[in-house]
C-alpha cells in the first residue's frame, strides 16, 4: 500500500504512514445545524467518505469522527427568526442532515460527537491554556493570546497582517491584541450557557473541534479533514490551541482540504444565496447521481456546478448499470488494482471513474461468459468502494420522480400487449408513446417487455 495524500500542512504529497497501523484515526469537520445542508456542505462528506471507504480496505481499523456544531451564534439567529427552540431546530437539522449524507451514500462516522454534550472537555482544555499563560480572561471572556503561539499562521502560510485582514474578528476593547479569538463568551438569559469559571457562557467555534478530537484521539491524530475555506481562521486556531495546551508541535499529521464548490465561478455559500440544497436536488436526482457528480472532479480542484454536471453523472450511471443488469455476480472484493492505484494517489476520483468505464467497455465487447462474470464483479467491487452502483438495475431504472405510477406503466404495458395481439399497431403505439411523454421507455425482449424511466 503506497498512499500519498496533500498534505496542507506541508503543501505537497506525502506518503501516509499512520501512528497505529492497527488503528487509523481520521477527524472530519461537520456540519453546523442551522438550515438544510447545501452541495458545499455535501462536498466534504462525499470526498472523505472515499477516504473512509480505502482506508477501510487495507487497515484492520479506522476510527472516523465527524462533529456537530449545535451551539453556535448562527442556530441563535434561525431559531429566533422561525420562532422555535435551539433545540428543535438543531434536532430537526440534525436529522435532516443524516437523511441527505445518507442518500448520498456516505457512511456513517464511527463517533458523531455534539458539541453541547462536551463542554466540560472544553472548560478543562480552556483552564489548561490560561494556566499555561497562552489564554486569559477578559469581562467574562476568556481569549488565546496568538502571540503566545509562535507557530501560529504555519498551516495557512499567512504571515500577521494577512490573518488579522482575513479574520475578520471583533476587535474588541478588552483584547491584548486584534488578532486574539475568543475561547468562551458571556451568554444572557436568552442565550444557551453553561456555568464555567468565568460565569455563565457558551464556547466560541474553534475550541469545539480541539476539545472533541482530543477527547476521541488524544493529543496528536493521524488525518484532519474538511473544506477549504476552513484553513483560516478555523483550522488554524485549532492547531493554535491544541497544540499549547498539550506542547505538541503538531495537532494532526496530514491535514486535507477539498477546494470550493462555485456555481457560475463564485464560492457557493448560503450568504450569496447562490446554493443548491441536497434536499431540493434529490427531488430531481437520485443521491448516487449528485454522489458520482461531486466525483468527477478531483477534490482539491474547485467544481464549478451546472446541471450539465449532473446530466453527465446520470448517463453514466446509466451506462453502467445497463452492462451489469442481465448478472447476479455478488462478489465486491474483486478490487482492480487500476482503482486502488487512482485513490492511492490522492484519492484521484475522476481517474478511478475513468478505469470503471474501461471495465465497462470490455464487458459489452466480452463473448465469453466466465470473462463476463469476472468484469461484472470488478464493476460492482470498484463502483462499491467508490459507494456507487448501491441500487439494483431494476431499482435504478425504475426509481426515482416519475409523473406516472409503476401500477399505471405495467397496467398500460398489459393494455399494449392485447392491443399487439389484436393486431391494433395504432393503440399499441399510442401507449408507447404516451409513456414517452412520461418519461418512461419500454423495452420489448424475447422475456416479455420492461420499462425504464429514460
Amino acid at each position: 500500500m503506497s498512499l500519498k495524500l496533500y498534505n496542507s500542512l506541508t503543501r505537497r504529497k506525502e506518503l501516509f504512514k499512520p501512528i497505529d497501523p492497527q488503528n487509523v484515526k481520521m477527524y472530519v469537520c461537520g456540519p453546523t445545524v442551522y438550515d438544510r445542508a447545501h452541495l458545499g456542505n455535501a462536498r466534504p462528506v462525499v470526498v472523505f467518505d472515499i477516504l473512509y471507504r480505502y482506508l477501510k480496505t487495507v487497515y484492520p481499523h479506522v476510527t472516523y469522527v465527524r462533529n456537530i456544531t449545535d451551539v453556535d451564534d448562527k442556530i441563535n439567529a434561525a431559531s429566533n427568526n422561525l420562532g422555535i427552540s435551539i433545540q428543535e431546530l438543531t434536532q430537526k437539522t440534525t436529522a435532516a442532515y443524516h437523511e441527505d449524507m445518507n442518500a448520498l451514500g456516505a457512511l456513517p462516522p464511527d463517533y458523531e460527537p455534539k458539541a453541547t454534550e462536551h463542554i466540560p472537555q472544553m472548560i478543562e482544555m480552556i483552564q489548561g491554556l490560561i494556566a499555561n499563560g497562552y489564554a486569559y480572561e477578559a469581562e467574562g471572556h476568556v481569549l488565546f493570546q496568538v502571540n503566545k503561539c509562535k507557530t501560529y499562521g504555519s498551516l495557512s502560510r499567512r504571515n500577521k497582517d494577512e490573518l488579522l485582514a482575513g479574520a475578520r474578528v471583533d476587535v474588541a476593547p478588552y483584547k491584548k491584541d486584534p488578532g486574539d479569538f475568543v475561547l468562551w463568551k458571556p451568554s444572557n438569559n436568552d442565550l444557551p450557557g453553561w456555568d464555567s469559571p468565568w460565569g455563565r457562557g457558551r464556547p466560541g467555534w474553534h475550541i469545539e473541534c480541539s476539545a472533541m478530537s482530543y477527547h476521541y484521539f488524544g493529543k496528536i491524530f493521524d488525518i484532519h479533514a474538511g473544506g477549504i475555506d476552513l484553513i483560516f481562521p478555523h483550522h488554524e486556531n485549532e492547531v493554535a490551541q491544541s497544540c499549547s495546551a498539550h506542547q505538541t508541535e503538531v495537532m494532526a499529521n496530514y491535514w486535507l482540504h477539498n477546494g470550493h464548490l462555485t456555481v457560475s465561478g463564485e464560492k457557493m455559500s448560503k450568504s450569496l444565496g447562490n446554493f443548491f440544497t441536497v434536499h431540493d436536488l434529490l427531488n430531481e436526482y437520485s443521491g448516487e447521481t449528485i454522489r458520482l457528480a461531486l466525483l468527477m472532479t478531483h477534490y482539491r480542484q474547485p467544481l464549478d456546478w451546472s446541471p450539465d454536471i449532473l446530466h453527465q453523472a446520470r448517463q453514466t450511471l446509466d451506462r453502467w448499470y445497463t452492462a451489469i443488469k442481465d448478472y447476479k455476480v455478488k462478489d465486491i472484493t474483486n478490487i482492480p488494482n487500476e482503482i486502488l492505484k487512482a485513490l492511492e494517489d490522492d484519492l484521484n476520483t475522476p481517474l478511478a471513474i475513468s478505469y470503471i468505464h474501461q471495465l465497462v467497455t470490455q464487458l459489452n465487447k466480452a463473448e465469453n461468459s466466465l470473462e463476463k462474470e469476472n468484469l461484472v464483479s470488478q464493476v460492482k467491487s470498484a463502483a462499491h468502494l467508490m459507494g456507487l452502483l448501491q441500487s439494483s438495475p431494476q431499482s435504478w431504472f425504475q426509481g426515482g420522480a416519475l409523473d406516472i405510477s409503476p401500477s399505471e406503466i405495467e397496467q398500460l404495458i398489459q393494455d399494449r400487449i392485447q392491443a399487439r395481439a389484436n393486431k391494433d399497431f395504432v393503440e399499441s403505439d399510442r401507449i408507447r408513446n404516451y409513456l414517452s411523454s412520461k418519461g418512461i421507455q419500454l423495452e420489448d425482449t424475447a422475456q416479455g417487455t420492461t420499462w425504464r424511466r429514460i
